[in-house]
Formats: structure tokens, sequence, C-alpha cells
């Protein structure tokens, strides 16, 4: 640790910061997030409260945060809005009941609307790091996010300086902005080890009024044991990837993997390196979760480039014991370069994301329940579905103990229209929609991919449809959502009546 600049408490920083700024926090998932400078806001948003004062800040962030950051401020009511992508179930309330404004957005343009002033002024950047130099070189920790952009643009700068994790991270991340119009060139990574940028983020070390010294844990979460259901969908992508490489369609050194987070995404990436006829591959993704560790110590992961290190604390202990084995492997960028379709487009990413729900011609929801609730957002998967080389989504038939169907015949909401979304899996199995026609993509979506129990009123659907390129049938398109709000179960629908 090398600096000169002024140590203070979290509450002392937390007073410095005003109603009605706008903050930029650093973190990409909870990974990488500040801690205490956030707990602190938020005891003092309650204590203004109390005293009959309003106290809300705007928050922006690299993407969803832990519960000291999003949790804390939406419970303390001091969010006055939000973007880009969340999944704290206390925000998620607010934002729902209309108390906290969010507006979603694709991960890679959250940078670049900060730079172009399209949100506003950014009065404050508070950034974790492992360590500073003396000419404000930030090392980041865990994740990169938005932190650059956060900085180079917020009016002053405070430091969690979090000694849980190693200054010896220096060197693990890969910082890299692009010029604006009209001075922008091409981004230059054609491999997804290319390094382009510094090790540290470089600002004015007379922005950076204060720093907290803390030492904290990310707040990650682990993800739940695999499943039957996620098992058979992460073997069905698997021998659906082989069959590709098989055919030719798949250079046969394979291409990177672009992975969603949860526990679909932990079962894809198991089944691709158990697979024999898949070679060991590289990626290319926004989150690295447990699986990618243990794939590249079965070395059938060889190299990934990240923004977040999205790890439980067993793994991130690992990885940090052993940061000189692991230090070649790995490559944390900003989200504005992991998500950047020139990039994608020119790597050739598989994209596997996950849906809320899919209709019968491909267009996919992963936003929204039922149309109106927000879930999380739609985070980066917008960015690798609509420049992917071979896009995929992946979800469970159905929810709620079979009383909902994933397969619908028009989603209640769109996040990726049918012109993006080239092949659906489910645990019954895979739905190619490349090459198809509305109709034809709708009968294999039933037959391939919907739960048996649905199928039947899947195809009445369509029968109800005989002219037009598209089969749909607007009065009747929302009836199985309808029947759900009415009986809390899909299955029942009466297309007669409805049609009638």
């Amino acid at each position: 640790m090398r600096f000169q600049f002024p140590a203070m408490t979290a509450a002392e920083a937390a007073e410095m910061i005003q109603h009605d700024q706008t903050v930029g926090f650093s973190g990409f998932t909870p990974a990488g997030a500040p801690k205490a400078i956030p707990l602190a806001i938020a005891q003092r948003a309650k204590a203004e409260h109390e005293a009959g004062r309003d106290f809300r800040i705007g928050v922006l962030t690299g993407a969803s945060t832990g519960p000291s950051l999003d949790g804390a401020l939406a419970e303390a009511r001091a969010i006055s809005f939000r973007t880009p992508y969340q999944s704290n179930a206390e925000l998620r309330a607010r934002i729902n009941e209309r108390q906290t404004r969010f507006f979603d957005m694709h991960l890679s343009l959250m940078p670049q609307a900060v730079r172009y002033g399209f949100l506003g002024p950014l009065h404050w950047a508070v950034i974790e790091a492992c360590d500073l130099t003396s000419g404000g070189g930030v090392v980041l920790t865990s994740s990169v996010g938005a932190a650059p952009t956060f900085c180079s643009k917020a009016e002053k700068i405070l430091i969690e300086l979090n000694r849980y994790h190693p200054p010896t991270l220096l060197g693990i991340h890969d910082i890299y902005e692009p010029a604006d119009p009209p001075h922008r060139r091409e981004i230059p990574i054609y491999h997804p080890s290319d390094r382009i940028g510094s090790p540290v983020v470089k600002v004015d070390p007379s922005k950076i009024v204060g720093v907290v010294e803390t030492n904290l844990a990310d707040e990650t979460r682990g993800f739940d044991q695999p499943t039957p259901v996620t098992e058979k969908i992460g073997a069905l992508v698997a021998d659906f990837l082989a069959a590709e490489m098989a055919a030719g369609r798949i250079p046969p050194q394979f291409l990177p993997i672009q992975s969603g987070v949860g526990n679909i995404a932990n079962a894809v990436l198991g089944a691709l390196g158990r697979h024999p006829a898949i070679p060991p591959f590289q990626m290319y993704t926004e989150v690295l979760q447990d699986s990618v560790i243990q794939l590249m110590k079965q070395e059938r992961v060889t190299f990934a480039s990240s923004c977040s290190l999205t790890l439980s604390r067993e793994a991130m202990g690992e990885v940090y014991s052993n940061l000189e084995w692991f230090r070649p492997r790995i490559l944390l960028r900003p989200q504005e370069i992991t998500n950047h379709p020139e990039v994608v487009r020119r790597l050739g990413i598989i994209s596997i994301n996950t849906a809320i729900e899919v209709d019968l011609f491909g267009n996919v929801n992963s936003t929204h329940i039922m149309g109106r609730q927000i879930m999380n957002g739609i985070g980066g998967s917008g960015d690798f579905t609509r420049n992917a080389y071979i896009s995929i989504f992946t979800c469970p038939s159905t929810a709620k103990g079979n009383k909902i169907s994933t397969i619908v015949p028009l989603v209640s909401h769109v996040d990726h229209s049918e012109h993006s979304v080239q092949v659906i899996a489910t645990e019954w199995g895979i739905a190619d929609l490349r090459g198809r026609s509305p109709y034809e993509r709708a009968f294999l979506i039933i037959n391939n991919c919907a739960h048996p129990e649905f199928r039947d009123t899947l195809r009445e659907y369509l029968e109800m449809v005989e002219t037009g390129h598209t089969p749909q049938t607007l009065c009747a398109a929302f009836q199985m959502h309808e029947q759900f709000h009415r009986t809390g179960d899909m299955r029942g629908v009466k297309w007669a009546e409805v049609a009638g």
C-alpha cells in the first residue's frame, strides 16, 4: 500500500454524500462491491428520515450487488433511482411498488451512457480496492464492472480499501475504456487472453477525498446442488454443441463460451466439462462461478476472461491461496469490454443464458413475472444474444409445481426477439430455430421443449389460426397467463370459450 490519501470512518464518508446526489458504486454481482460506506449511508438515511428530512440518492452500479449495498439502501428507503441490473428482494419490492425508479439497461451500454451524460452528473464514485498507488492508481478487487468509468466521470471518489483481498491481485485486471464517438477505434481483442489496457484504474489523485479501511468478504451466495432437471438441461446443451462440432458448424478447437449466472448455468458448464467430445475450451463471459474454477483445475477450461469473480468463500480462498497458478488463466475486464458486441461477434462466442418464459416463436422474456413484476433485469444476456455465434436460452419447462408453463403462446414481456434467439433448451429437449418459419418454430418448441401436460393445449392454440405468417391470435394470446391469475394454475384453458 503506497498512498497519502485522507483516512476516515465509513460514517464520516457517508456524511459527505448529500440528498439527491448520484453515486456510482463498484461491483458486479456482490463481488467487488463496497460494503461499509453503503451501510453507513443507509444509517444516515434512516436518521435523516426520522428527523423529518428527505434523503435519497441515485444509485448506479455495474450490475447486482450485495445486501450491504442494494439491500441496506433499499431497506432504508434511500434510493431515488437505480440502474442497471439488480437481484435483491428488498430492492425488487421497492421497484415493483414504484417507490424506487428503476430503468433497465444492457450492461455493455451503461458505462458509455454515463460518459455521454445521458444519466446526468455523477457526483461520487465509491470504489472497493485492494491497493492504491501514490500516483492515483486504484487496484480493484474481485470485479471491474463500471468502476473505471465511475472513477473518470465522478466529481469525487471515496475508496474502501478492503484488506480481505490481497494487493497481489495487481495484474489480474485489464482496464480499458474505448474512446467516445467520433474518435472511437476498434477494440483490439482477437483472443480471450489478449491484454489491451492497464492493470490499475488511473485517476486524478486530487479526486480521492477519503479512504475507509475494511476487511470484509464478498457477500456472494452459493448455488443449489444440481437437480435432475438442471442436470438434464446441461447434458442436452452439451450434446447439442458436440453434434454441431461433429457436423462442422463449430470448429474442431471449439469456441469461447459465455454463460449466465445461476444453477442452470453451473449445470451446463459442468456438462460441457464432462463431455468427451468437447475439447478444453476458453470462456469470454461476464461472471466466473465456482464451476469454472473446478473446470480450470481439471484443465477443461484453459482461460477465462470475465468481469467478476463471483465465487463462494471457499472457492475464493482457493484462488487467493494459489493466485500465481490462476493469474495467467484469469483476466478481469470492464463490463463495457466483456459484453461489447464488436468483441462478442469477432470471437464467435457461444452464449448460454436463462429465460423466464419463451413463446412459440422464439421470443424470450428474461426479466418480468407475468409481464408486470420485474425480477432482476436484462443484465448482459442481450449483449451476447444479439451477437453470438450461437445463442442458446435455457429454462425448466414448468414452474410452481407444474402450474406454470414456461412455454407460452406469447411472452408477457419481450427482452430478446425471435430474430436473436437461435436455440431453446428445457429438460425435455432442444429446439433449433435456425432457418425455421414461425409455424415451424412453434411445432419444434411444443414437441421438443414444452412439458407434456401443456403440449395439447399449445397445439390447440395453433389450430385456432388458419392464416397469417405468424399463427397468433391476439384475443387469446395471454389466456394461459390470465388463467393463472384467476386460478393459480395455467392448466385448463378452454380455447373455444375464449374464441367465442
